[in-house]
């Protein structure tokens, strides 16, 4: 109950049209009681007394009854279909906004299809609980209440005998109640599942098709696909059962009323019109509790997805701003590490005791094997995560004191694994700052080396990339990304092994114009080619989570050490040699 009065505070926005709505649906409802009426008034006066008069009033009021039914029915099911869609819309919005402040170990943790099926299937799951739900749940119920009252009113005695069953009725609904909320929560994760392997093996066609894997994947899904229709299955068993054991019960009631209420029609306590019409009332009240309990089972189904939801507006960042945040002033690009150590799992320590500082517009080029911690070092500084102890400050002051926002906006960061969206060239650029003007985007992407083969293209800047640049080449994806970078106009800027991928020809482009982004900047550039670093103003050696050796190109092999021996290795002409000091 909780849980649906926490999904019902959506609705708040929209209170006048829902009291609209359920004036409509009320009157709707109204217009059910009125017929069990009328076939007292037939039987009782206008059968057994031939009144003709009463006949015609009886026609003229059938007619106007469901002349107002049917604007009150239009009524309720626009406006809360209305009500419906734009909390839905709200509903999805809030996560989606939540989602987006989450910090990045939240999404490594959990897989891409998994959180798109939170706004997806679990928000999808949630209309017929605010719709469907709402309009029968609401009907039902006033025509419950209205039978009820109008049983009294005709045969109190009657209707005392009917309700015995009321407590059988509602105990049954709890049960299975909580059974339907247990099976749909296991429905809505088994359709997430679905959503993960399809996002998986879409995304991945091309290692699929490279690996033959078609069959297996096939298989796979067909594995998954089957333990959804199972827990389809499991909810469809509950709701069948369900159903079924409130007729029979409706329908004991229904007995105990047709014999007594006939002994009383035979010995002239009751007329036959008054036992047909509460006998309808009787069916009345038997169908809404029938129809009740199919929207407690859809009210239950429901809830599973919305406690799904709501774990994720619960979920707090663990990477967020502090109370008295200030925003980031202009920097100049000093950055410090005082003693930073770092793990991602306790007891497992990926960074120990790191202190280094990078003067403005210096660059600081990160070595060592796989595991050693530079990307780590990378991540800290926007504060992807934060150090478990020490800190980090640039010109200064502690990154932890300053907004986010103020901070990540004066970063930029160009990774190994480019990510373009779905648009134009021109779109993507401007994503690096969306109030640049067109001759911003284009010396941005001149300066990147991007503007030739922009040209070149059908709509030049206006071409459609694909989903993450798929009609791009690796070096025309990372130029656009360089473009991007330089746009934003970073005064630190990150370089995560942006060549390694590369072709040669492409990787003299790009460092060309990675070249032109670095000028003036103070840039922390990962990599393992060590000849795009032999210029850095400081190159660190991590092996292990420590920094082992630290200086120049011409120091480092000064010293020989672990630099100079990856450089031998790799200069060496035998790629597996430097893959395996790599390794090391």
């Amino acid at each position: 109950m909780n849980t649906y009065i926490r999904l019902l505070n959506f609705i708040r926005p929209y209170i006048p049209r829902l009291i609209l709505a359920v004036f409509c649906i009320m009157f709707a409802a109204g217009t059910n009681l009125y017929i069990p009426w009328i076939m007292q008034d037939v039987i009782d006066k206008v059968l057994a007394e031939k009144d003709m008069t009463m006949l015609n009033i009886i026609a003229g009021g059938i007619v106007v009854v469901f002349v107002l039914r049917g604007i009150f029915f239009y009524g309720q099911t626009y406006l809360m279909a209305y009500i419906g869609q734009k909390v839905i819309i709200d509903i999805r919005g809030a996560v989606y906004r939540h989602m987006q402040r989450l910090p990045l170990s939240y999404y490594e943790k959990r897989q891409t299809g998994t959180l798109m099926s939170y706004i997806t299937n679990d928000v999808a799951a949630l209309q017929n609980a605010l719709v469907d739900n709402v309009i029968e749940g609401v009907t039902e119920g006033m025509t419950l209440i209205g039978s009820l009252g109008a049983m009294f009113y005709i045969h109190w005695k009657l209707a005392l005998l009917t309700i015995v069953t009321v407590p059988l009725v509602a105990q049954t609904i709890n049960i299975f109640g909580k059974k339907l909320r247990k099976a749909s929560h296991v429905m809505q994760e088994r359709a997430a599942d679905i959503t993960s392997i399809l996002q998986e093996t879409l995304s991945a066609a091309r290692v699929i098709k490279s690996f033959v894997r078609e069959e297996h994947e096939i298989d796979r899904f067909d594995k998954q696909n089957y333990k959804n229709f199972r827990a389809q299955m499991k909810t469809a068993q509950l709701m069948a059962l369900l159903t079924p054991i409130i007729e029979f019960l409706a329908a004991v009631a229904v007995t105990l009323i047709i014999w007594y209420g006939g002994w009383e029609v035979i010995n002239d306590h009751l007329t036959a019109g008054s036992l047909v019409a509460f006998l309808i009332y009787a069916v009345n009240l038997s169908n809404p509790i029938k129809r009740l309990s199919r929207v407690y089972g859809g009210v239950q189904r429901s809830l599973a997805a919305a406690q799904r939801i709501f774990a994720v507006l619960d979920t707090e960042p663990d990477i967020k701003d502090m109370p008295d945040a200030v925003s980031m002033p202009r920097i100049q690009g000093e950055v410090e590490f005082h003693q930073v150590n770092f793990s991602y799992k306790t007891g497992e320590p990926v960074l120990q005791e790191v202190s280094l500082q990078a003067k403005p517009g210096q660059m600081v080029a990160i070595v060592g094997p796989s595991g050693a911690g530079k990307t780590t070092v990378a991540n800290l500084i926007p504060r992807f995560y934060d150090p478990g102890s020490g800190y980090i400050s640039i010109d200064g002051i502690d990154i932890k004191t300053v907004t986010l926002d103020s901070l990540r906006e004066q970063i930029g960061i160009v990774p190994q694994e480019t990510v373009l969206f779905n648009g134009t060239v021109y779109e993507n650029i401007l994503y690096g700052r969306l109030d640049a003007c067109e001759e911003e985007v284009v010396a941005a992407a001149k300066a990147a080396n991007a503007h030739h083969f922009i040209s070149q293209m059908p709509e030049e800047y206006d071409t459609q990339i694909g989903e993450r640049g798929s009609k791009l080449s690796g070096g025309q994806r990372q130029r656009i990304a360089i473009a991007r970078a330089i746009l934003k106009n970073p005064r630190v800027l990150i370089l995560d092994e942006a060549t390694s991928a590369l072709d040669t020809e492409s990787e003299k482009l790009v460092q060309e114009a990675l070249d032109k982004l670095m000028a003036g900047r103070t840039s922390f550039v990962i990599a393992h080619r060590l000849s795009t670093i032999k210029r850095a103003d400081m190159i660190l050696v991590l092996e292990k989570g420590r920094i082992v050796e630290r200086g120049t190109h011409d120091e480092l092999l000064a010293l020989n050490g672990v630099y100079h021996k990856l450089h031998q290795v790799q200069f060496s002409g035998n790629p597996g040699n430097a893959a395996a000091v790599q390794r090391k």
